[in-house]
């Protein structure tokens, strides 16, 4: 397009060129190979456990729980879920060490169970350990139970 050609007829003009400018600006945006969720990969966020298949736990995770640390405290936590539930929701109480104050949701696979934040970042990874007992270590390597 060349320079609008009469004072009168600038703004018009003007306002006509801003589609042609956002279609552009769209249309490079396609230019690259990278396009989340179309490339047949992976569209899970990262540290979102991506191992093992769902299945259900050894006893059912719903209710009320304990998460520990030693020498970081403890909290309460309940867990919702339906029965024979391979996935449900957390309620964490205040207090929880690290930041399991973000717990939103849980996890089990044939890999163990598996706590989510917000974000479905993984927060842990637990194994059972007994009745009513998981342990495992957070994505920083601290160890952590979960028990009632």
């Amino acid at each position: 397009m060349g320079p609008c050609p009469q004072p009168e007829i600038f703004m018009p003009c003007r306002i006509a060129r801003i589609p042609l400018l956002v279609l552009i600006a769209l249309l490079a945006g396609c230019g690259g190979n990278e396009r989340p969720g179309f490339d047949g990969g992976s569209s899970a966020p990262a540290g979102a456990a991506s191992a093992g298949n769902p299945v259900a736990p050894p006893t059912s995770l719903a209710g009320r729980w304990t998460l520990s640390s030693t020498g970081s405290g403890s909290c309460a936590m309940t867990f919702g879920a339906v029965a024979d539930a391979a996935e449900g929701s957390i309620a964490p109480a205040g207090g929880c060490p690290f930041n399991f104050f973000t717990s939103r949701k849980w996890t089990y696979t044939d890999a163990g169970l598996a706590i989510r934040d917000h974000n479905a970042q993984t927060l842990a990874q637990l194994a059972p350990a007994g009745p009513n007992r998981f342990e495992g270590k957070t994505i920083a390597g601290q160890e952590v139970v979960l028990s009632r």
